[in-house]
């Protein structure tokens, strides 16, 4: 029986939690290893660096574009080393190039990694032209700074495909986190960049990396504060364990790259210690968004409970 003034029975078990067989994933983790995750970070700098070079030379920075054309083709050769480690096979980075699939990441990744390739490469080696004989400098120097431009062009592509390839997978938090894991890689990609100038660069010089200092960590802070607060249960795997102290690690290193950039304007030392954390906040945040993801698909809850939940929202508004 009921108690006296309640309507209905009462449930008498607490509702269950969900078990799949013998704990097993529902969804298949990424093969992925953590040379992926460093190539999302390098992938980044590269990025950064081109849009820092072509800042310098259009500012009239020296400094600050031998920097960014340096730093960008290191980066270029550690991605496509660590692209090629995951894939396996050197071959088959080449097989890819055969065809262009618009709709796939990867694909799109490899044209786009390949075509920063080239303008990064023509524009890192033309910082060599006082080097070279007077003929041979004088041809190679307008064609670095096409290239230089072209690599920046190419730099938001090469910046944020990343995102859609995590996003487009059915590990659950990379997929819940789709709209903004861009913002997350873009900032990211910028804050490194900054990090570069800050280092490489006189503080006299190093105007335009405070400014993409600051603005690369406002996009990044936005950008992992909705990752980790606006995807409901999907949210979790960024917040505990590993990825959560990476993450929270990432946020505190950006803080302090950014308030060394903006109050260390005449200090060198200051300078290129905020360089030196907004490059290990890059780091930790591409390991921190790695990890959260690979933690998500590990677990079967956060595959079946944002399911039942979306079928439950289904129901109620049939």
């Amino acid at each position: 029986m009921s108690p006296k003034g309640s309507r209905g029975d009462r449930p008498m078990v607490p509702p269950a939690d969900f078990r799949s067989y013998y704990g097993r994933p529902v969804v298949r983790p990424a093969v992925w290893t953590h040379d992926v995750a460093a190539y999302l970070f390098t992938g980044g700098l590269a990025a950064g660096s081109a849009l820092l070079a072509a800042g310098g030379d259009a500012t009239g920075r020296p400094a600050l574009r031998r920097a960014g054309r340096t730093t960008a083709l290191g980066a270029l050769l550690a991605s496509t080393y660590f692209l090629v480690a995951d894939l396996g096979r050197p071959e088959r980075f080449h097989h890819m190039l055969r065809v262009a699939k618009p709709t796939s990441p990867m694909s799109m990744g490899t044209w786009i990694l390949s075509a920063f390739g080239a303008a990064a490469g023509v524009s890192a080696v033309a910082e060599a032209a006082p080097l070279l004989p007077a003929p041979v400098g004088r041809l190679i120097t307008p064609l670095g700074t096409a290239g230089q431009y072209a690599a920046a062009a190419t730099a938001p592509a090469l910046a944020t495909y990343t995102a859609v390839l995590l996003s487009g997978t059915a590990t659950p938090s990379w997929h819940a986190a789709y709209p903004d894991l861009p913002f997350v890689f873009a900032g990211s990609a910028l804050a490194s960049g900054a990090g570069v100038g800050l280092l490489g660069a006189p503080v006299s010089q190093a105007g335009p990396a405070r400014r993409m200092a600051v603005l690369g960590a406002a996009l990044e802070l936005y950008g992992a504060h909705r990752v980790e607060t606006s995807k409901g249960i999907l949210s979790e795997p960024y917040t505990q364990g590993r990825p959560g102290r990476l993450l929270r690690a990432g946020r505190a290193l950006t803080a302090l790259g950014v308030a060394g950039a903006l109050l260390g304007r005449r200090s060198r030392v200051v300078s290129g210690l905020s360089g030196l954390s907004l490059l290990a906040a890059s780091l930790a945040t591409r390991f921190g968004i790695f990890e959260g993801g690979m933690a998500s698909a590990r677990d079967p809850k956060y595959t079946v409970v944002p399911q039942r939940e979306r079928l439950a929202r289904r129901a109620a508004a049939d």
